[in-house]
């Protein structure tokens, strides 16, 4: 176990205990705008649904009940312009980032081959690489890459820290490049209902991929849209070869997504009120964030998507970050998502309303 665990990074959270402990001993409280974790109330159809599948003896399927992948795919035809989707084409995973963290070790990757993501990207793509012995590699743009030995090729957009979003014709010219050179893309798009200056697009998109998956595989998750973080609900979809093996890797290990949580997932899908609800929440804060934030004498970056704002004040992060708690806020410093990072923060508007009016009194 030790020499697994030696692989891998320090886990970054902990390096912020003494900035929280810093910003929860201001008087009126601690604003965490460190974790996009979502604080507002699962809809209650989704918990109708949850329950209503509660008396659930018997073991799930990995592949998920025909409901659940005809909703699946009603949701990429419709949502996401996949016209080609079928059954073989989707596959519900345990929440996204066990997906992202075991899927080089799943796809059989090891030494010698390569994992690639952004320069500034989600800790778990290499976390994932790590676990596996593969070698990690970084990108501004990857298909300025050396192919030799990039056995997959992460994408994220929109992304996480900057909320940056690739366009239609980068994403085409991105998935052509992979395929002319054999390479596996996986493309996180788990924040992709939530552009807010653009408006982001799926590889999955026919217009992107052709109507073929050969070669491209999109991550969803519906924790962001649908406020199901403690569900674990989410869902991969593509190249059904890739899905396929998967599948059968999958069924040995038993990593099965819950039955009610099955349940709960359709409903979510089929009912698009819900996201737009949520979605005027995170907008309404964002909007007040962002708003005392430059007034405050921070510089916003990229942040046209996602449920974050990536600002600086040409500073070391660090310090930023201890500004902030002085005054009780507490964020993400930005070289945990990588060494370009290093002077900027990543702040969530996850917060309830009240949190949120009390950051924007305080950076006022």
């Amino acid at each position: 176990m030790a020499a697994v665990s030696d692989r891998l990074p320090a886990f970054p959270w902990d390096k912020l205990e003494p900035y929280k402990a810093t910003a929860a001993a201001h008087a009126d409280g601690i604003v965490d705008l460190s974790v996009g974790t979502p604080v507002d109330p699962v809809p209650e159809l989704i918990q109708r649904a949850l329950v209503g599948a509660a008396d659930s003896p018997g073991y799930p399927t990995v592949w998920g009940t025909p409901a659940l992948r005809d909703a699946i795919i009603g949701w990429l035809r419709g949502r996401l312009g996949a016209s080609a989707a079928g059954h073989r084409n989707v596959l519900p995973v345990v929440g996204s980032k066990e997906l992202v963290a075991w899927l080089p070790t799943q796809l059989g990757l090891g030494a010698g081959d390569k994992v690639a993501y952004p320069r500034l990207a989600y800790p778990t793509y290499e976390v994932g690489a790590r676990l596996c012995g593969a070698e990690a590699v970084v990108y501004d743009d990857p298909t300025e890459l050396d192919p030799a030995g990039v056995k997959l090729l992460w994408l994220n957009s929109p992304s996480n820290p900057t909320g940056k979003v690739l366009s239609k014709e980068e994403l085409i010219r991105i998935v052509a490049w992979a395929r002319e050179h054999g390479i596996l893309l996986f493309s996180d798009e788990c924040y992709l209902e939530l552009g807010w200056e653009a408006e982001p697009v799926s590889v999955l998109h026919d217009e992107v991929c052709g109507g073929s998956y050969e070669g491209i595989v999109a991550v969803h998750s519906l924790s962001k849209r649908s406020n199901l973080a403690g569900y674990r609900a989410a869902f991969i979809a593509g190249d059904a070869a890739v899905l396929g093996e998967l599948l059968e890797i999958r069924k040995h290990g038993g990593m099965m997504t819950a039955a009610p949580v099955q349940a709960a997932v359709v409903a979510a899908l089929g009912d698009d009120a819900h996201v737009e609800e949520q979605r005027g929440r995170y907008a309404a804060r964002r909007e007040a964030l962002r708003t005392a934030l430059e007034a405050h004498g921070f510089r916003v970056e990229h942040s046209e998507a996602s449920l974050y704002l990536w600002v600086t004040r040409d500073e070391p992060c660090w310090d930023t970050v201890a500004h902030l708690a002085d005054l009780g806020i507490l964020v993400a410093p930005g070289d945990f998502y990588g060494e370009a990072g290093a002077n900027f923060v990543r702040v969530a508007f996850t917060a309830t309303d009240e949190r949120v009016e009390a950051a924007v009194k305080r950076l006022g």
